[in-house]
């Protein structure tokens, strides 16, 4: 129920900016002295920029009226194939989103296609037919995410979560790099069967932002994705009980 107020500007012309009570002119101080030393411009600002804030998808809001009209029409597609796969089709759907925004027409630089941004040669290795339709995608794009749980993530002491979380970020970075993470994370003493806070920490400092925020994304489309369904579903039972007292 959080109102959000569009016209009342923290910053304009950027994507991010510092806000703080005017009473604090102490904390004033030092984050202008902090910005000065670290600024794009300087070797340290200059490194972190490159690592965390350049090409970033950043998270953006899957549940708008037009988003969600695109999450309705492919959600036959997701639980079709998540059915065939033993996947929870609205995470597929969210990882989709984060991917492409749901878009078969996205082709990125690299050569990858479609919703699921599927390469050409991994499409046809898994025979799913022309990856360029958005069934077939769709197909590819969780048929892969299968075998690399399959192969990579098949531990005990993983939970589901867990599994798809690192299945998430081997589909971003690949499935050999999120192995070895793992194994650094155990010698650095944190948990190697948990993403958040622990791998992820590892992930950030070996390879940069770019898996980190992919996994990060998907999970946050994921709960508005629930957090909508549910509403929705509240909705419905509330008209369905209007219409049984009239």
């Amino acid at each position: 129920n959080t109102k959000v107020h569009e016209d009342f500007a923290v910053n304009s012309g950027r994507n991010i900016a510092w806000a703080f009570r005017q009473s604090s002119p102490k904390l004033k101080k030092s984050v202008d002295d902090f910005v000065k030393r670290h600024r794009v411009g300087t070797e340290f600002g200059n490194v972190t920029f490159q690592k965390y804030l350049k090409n970033t998808k950043w998270v953006t809001n899957a549940t708008s009226a037009d988003e969600m009209a695109k999450f309705q029409r492919m959600i036959e597609l997701f639980k079709k194939y998540a059915a065939q796969y033993g996947f929870d089709w609205l995470m597929l759907e969210a990882q989709g989103y984060q991917e492409s925004r749901l878009d078969q027409n996205v082709r990125s630089p690299s050569g990858a296609i479609g919703v699921m941004q599927v390469m050409p040669a991994t499409g046809a290795a898994l025979k799913v037919g022309d990856i360029r339709q958005v069934d077939a995608n769709i197909h590819a794009g969780t048929k892969y995410m299968r075998k690399m749980l399959d192969t990579y993530f098949t531990d005990a002491k993983l939970d589901d979560l867990n599994r798809h979380l690192f299945a998430f970020a081997a589909y971003n970075a690949g499935p050999t790099r999120i192995v070895e993470l793992r194994k650094q994370a155990a010698k650095r003493g944190l948990d190697p069967n948990v993403w958040f806070n622990n791998v992820e920490q590892i992930a950030a400092e070996k390879i940069g932002s770019e898996t980190v925020t992919y996994v990060r994304n998907i999970y946050k489309y994921y709960i508005a994705y629930t957090l909508a369904l549910e509403q929705g579903a509240e909705r419905d039972r509330a008209r369905e009980a209007v219409k049984g007292k009239i």
